[in-house]
Formats: C-alpha cells, sequence, structure tokens
C-alpha cells in the first residue's frame, strides 16, 4: 500500500436480536410486566383472602353494633339481628356505670401523657441524632431493650416504689393521677424516643446548617426548623402513646381510686359485676363498649394522613 492510499473504513452496523413483533401489537409497558413479577397471589386467591379477612373483622363488629341496639334479654339468648333496635341502652349506660368519669379520667391521663411523650421524644431524639457524645449507641440499643420488657413484670415493682415514695417522702403517689401519669411515660417515652430517631435520620441536614448560617442557636433550629417539619413523627408517637394510657387495664386497677379509676377500670368492673347478675347486661356492655372505642377511632380519622407518612419514615432512603 502506498503512503497516498486512504485506508479502508470498517463500519461496524448492529444487529437488532429483538424477537419481531405482529404487525399491529404495541410493546408492552414496563409497569405491567413489573406488576406481574411481583404479584406474590393469584387473583382469586387474592380476592377470597381478603373477603375472608374483612369477615374476621366485620362480623364480630357488626354483632356488638347489633347488640348495642337489642335489647338485654335478647342478647342473651344469642340473638344476632335485634327485634326492634333501640337506643336505649345508649342512655342507660350513663346511670348504670360511672362512665362520664371514666371516659374524663382517660382523655386527660392519656392526654397528657401523648404530649409529654412526643415532646420530650423529639428533644431527645435530636440530641441523640445530630450530637456526638460517648454512650450514644448505648442509649439507642437501650430504648430497643426497653420495648422487650413485659409491661406485666414492672407491675409489682412501680407499685413497691410508689408505695414506698408515699412512706418515706411523703408524697401520695397511689391513687392520684400523676402517679398513672408517671407510670405510663415510662412506657411511652422510649417508643416516642425511637420514633422520632427513625423520623429526624430521614430530614436533610442541609437546612439545619442554613439556619445555624443564618445565626440560629440549637434551640432555634429546633423549635423552627425541626419541629414545622417533624408533625408526621409527632403524631405517630402521640397517637401510640395514647392508646398505651387509653387501652391499659392493668396498671390502671392497682393504681388508681374510684374517683381516678380510667374508662378500661370502668369497663373491666362493669363486666364483671354484669356477669353475675341474674340478667347479664350485653347489651350495655356492647354500647359502652362501642362509645368508649369511638374517641380512639376519631382520632385516628382525624390523624390518618399524618399516621402514614410518620410510620414509613425512615423505610426509604
Amino acid at each position: 500500500m502506498s503512503n497516498n492510499q486512504a485506508p479502508d473504513v470498517v463500519m461496524e452496523v448492529p444487529l437488532d436480536t429483538s424477537p419481531a413483533l405482529p404487525a399491529g401489537s404495541a410493546p408492552r409497558k414496563a409497569g405491567r410486566q413489573t406488576a406481574a413479577v411481583y404479584r406474590l397471589l393469584p387473583t382469586p386467591l387474592l380476592v377470597g383472602g381478603t373477603i375472608l379477612l374483612c369477615a374476621m373483622v366485620g362480623i364480630p363488629l357488626l354483632y356488638i353494633v347489633f347488640s348495642s341496639m337489642n335489647s338485654d334479654v335478647e342478647v342473651a339468648r344469642g340473638a344476632f339481628f335485634p327485634t326492634e333496635f333501640t337506643l336505649a341502652n345508649y342512655t342507660k349506660i350513663w346511670s348504670t356505670l360511672p362512665l362520664g368519669n371514666g371516659l374524663i379520667n382517660s382523655v386527660m391521663i392519656a392526654g397528657a401523657v401523648a404530649v409529654v411523650s412526643s415532646l420530650l421524644g423529639i428533644i431527645t431524639a435530636y440530641v441523640l441524632v445530630r450530637f456526638e457524645f460517648v454512650g450514644r449507641l448505648s442509649i439507642l440499643r437501650g430504648l430497643i431493650g426497653l420495648q422487650s420488657v413485659p409491661g406485666g413484670l414492672l407491675l409489682l415493682p412501680v407499685f413497691v416504689l410508689f408505695a414506698s415514695a408515699g412512706n418515706y417522702l411523703g408524697v401520695t403517689v397511689i391513687g392520684t393521677y400523676w402517679g398513672l401519669f408517671l407510670a405510663y411515660l415510662t412506657f411511652a417515652l422510649p417508643f416516642s424516643i425511637w420514633v422520632m430517631v427513625t423520623y429526624l435520620r430521614g430530614l436533610p441536614k442541609e437546612l439545619e446548617e442554613a439556619a445555624r448560617i443564618d445565626g440560629a442557636s440549637s434551640l432555634g433550629v429546633l423549635f423552627r426548623i425541626i419541629f414545622p417539619l417533624s408533625w408526621p413523627g409527632l403524631v405517630v408517637a402521640g397517637v401510640f402513646s395514647f392508646l398505651l394510657g387509653w387501652n391499659d387495664v392493668m396498671f390502671a386497677s392497682v393504681l388508681t381510686r374510684p374517683n381516678t379509676q380510667t374508662v378500661a377500670v370502668v369497663l373491666q368492673i362493669f363486666g364483671s359485676s354484669a356477669e353475675g347478675g341474674a340478667l347479664p347486661l350485653y347489651g350495655q356492655m356492647m354500647a359502652a363498649s362501642l362509645v368508649c372505642a369511638a374517641p380512639v377511632v376519631i382520632l385516628y380519622l382525624i390523624f390518618q394522613r399524618f399516621l402514614v407518612g410518620g410510620l414509613t419514615a425512615g423505610g426509604v432512603k
């Protein structure tokens, strides 16, 4: 080959190895293929399982609703549908048992636990997430360990501790509102702290750095940046702390007096006394149960949007 001769140019043409599609057909969407890959159960089995689960939850709930609008005699006979719908049970329960006092006590104690545990939880979580110090990991691991301790094991130690405080310090704890509040706060605070730790880890640090550049202190960052952005986590911690105080029977039955009893204890005493009577007041028991469950259902409906966002926070990085 002479120096003036141009070299041969070899062009590589990519070959299309994909299978040919029939005329008039369009390629499948990636979303449909992904959905088909990740479907765990066939459609008939999925529909049947959903119907079964809904029936397991809905049938007992319907029985409670129908029984609350039926007479005590018919409910004692085992009737599912009432022969005559009546709301007399909802008016009798307010005079049969101290339901109003129990509701007020539960709202006061559980509401105070929810607010205080949420506030202390976000402050403690902010320190654990944003600051490095000795023992930080040990505290985080201890919070998880405290969740595995059954509450029944702590009933006797808590009772002895509160009774000793009354004997040695001259401070009455058992039978008071704040005594039960301290007992519930002991269990609600570790959970609230861990929820807020998980939530704060997902917040961008750039917002805090920008606030510090503008001259904000640590407290200023906490109250002006962290608090407004942490409402979903605060709602989750507050709602679950509220449920802890609302549903508890064990501690409330030991640490309260008749004038400080919560609604859960009132229902327990009413159920025990109604069982021993000549005619069990099953209709009134069902009506009282629905009235006591109504505040929790309303609470979930109000904060449903925040609950979904707070529970899923930190799940995707």
